[in-house]
């Protein structure tokens, strides 16, 4: 192989050469390309070094799961936690709704997170728990409706006296791994969202961090989203959402597929590293839900549409591109789907491709 690449390089070194007796233009086409090729190989480089840094490291793979999107597809969601703990689920992302659980100012509803917990405590399996308005899932910020029209400075104070209650509650729970504070903070392109302010991300961090000090806390970010997060706050850990084949709904009215090739993701990772003090990342968010047309809801269109973005053989492509960025904690995202088609729609074929992948990793 560095032979090959070699005798390429040396190809392409001679084509540049005799490209650069031409005039100004071409000159200047022969810098920007050396600079594209330089780019490309230094990343390619540190990717191939996160990757061969992280292959002792044992892989964990874990779902994010909603109660609120298994009602939405007309399933239990007791029931489907159960079926992804019966397929050897041990690790789990799970949220904290403001909006659902302080319907109104000041009385929680912590039932359904409670049995959450307590099936993870039963069966030793771990939790990352979402806390802040911005949370995974449609329509990212989790506002209460009784917050109205309401500025930042009315609602910020509340906000923070539920994180408090939340993170009270479960942070003695054996089965609380982690926190991740916020979802896809700064990520303006998608979700209801209007308040991208620093200094709210900066003031929850610091809430979190002196109520629980003994937990690690995790930032996300977009899979798309350009630099690197070297601002305030810094976080033990940063996660990255993992999305190759969506919905553009702004101008071709077609399904794209990102181009970026699995070291892509593996050199993030290391730059992280470098940048930051060494603190690692990991996938919070792999797609394996279908991502359907027009905005459509999944219950509204047909599984030969559905197809189109997830089918089995996409979803196992995705796992094994996940593995290759050598990032050791991927987390999946559309657990309830797979329930959904098989108990809903009588097919199987992705819960059995999560059963495989599951039964390896375990």
């Amino acid at each position: 192989m560095l032979k090959l690449i070699k005798k390429y390089l040396k190809k392409l070194i001679n084509c540049l050469k005799a490209y650069w007796r031409y005039n100004l233009w071409h000159k200047i086409v022969c810098v920007v390309l050396a600079i594209f090729i330089l780019s490309t190989a230094i990343m390619y480089g540190l990717g191939q070094y996160y990757i061969y840094s992280q292959r002792n490291i044992p892989l964990q793979l874990g779902v994010s799961f909603i109660p609120d999107q298994a009602e939405a597809l007309g399933l239990n969601p007791k029931q489907t936690m159960d079926a992804l703990l019966s397929i050897g689920v041990k690790h789990f992302r799970l949220t904290s709704y403001w909006s659902d659980m302080e319907p109104t100012p000041g009385h929680y509803d912590f039932s359904t997170l409670d049995w959450e917990f307590a099936k993870a405590e039963a069966h030793h399996a771990k939790i990352i728990l979402t806390v802040g308005l911005r949370q995974p899932d449609w329509p990212e910020c989790h506002m209460p409706t009784w917050v109205g029209n309401q500025p930042m400075s009315w609602w910020q104070p509340k906000l923070e006296k539920f994180m408090t209650a939340v993170i009270e509650r479960y942070k003695n729970s054996p089965a609380l791994e982690s926190y991740q504070l916020e979802n896809e903070y700064f990520l303006k392109g998608f979700g209801d969202c209007t308040n991208f302010s620093r200094q709210r991300l900066i003031d929850e961090y610091n809430l979190v961090k002196k109520l629980d000090p003994h937990h690690p806390i995790i930032i996300g970010r977009s899979n798309n989203a350009i630099g690197i997060p070297i601002g305030q706050p810094q976080a033990n850990l940063f996660s990255i959402s993992v999305y190759r084949r969506v919905w553009d709904a702004n101008i071709t009215h077609r399904y794209l597929e990102y181009p970026w090739p699995a070291w892509y993701y593996a050199f993030l990772a290391e730059l992280q590293k470098i940048v930051d003090n060494n603190r690692n990342m990991i996938i919070g968010e792999l797609q394996a839900d279908t991502w359907t047309p027009h905005g459509l809801p999944i219950t509204q269109t047909t599984l030969a549409q559905q197809n189109q973005s997830m089918n089995a053989t996409r979803m196992a492509q995705n796992i094994r591109f996940a593995e290759a960025t050598g990032m050791k904690q991927i987390y999946l995202w559309g657990a309830e789907y797979w329930y959904y088609r098989m108990e809903k729609l009588h097919d199987p074929s992705l819960w059995n491709v999560a059963k495989q992948f599951f039964a390896k990793t375990n």
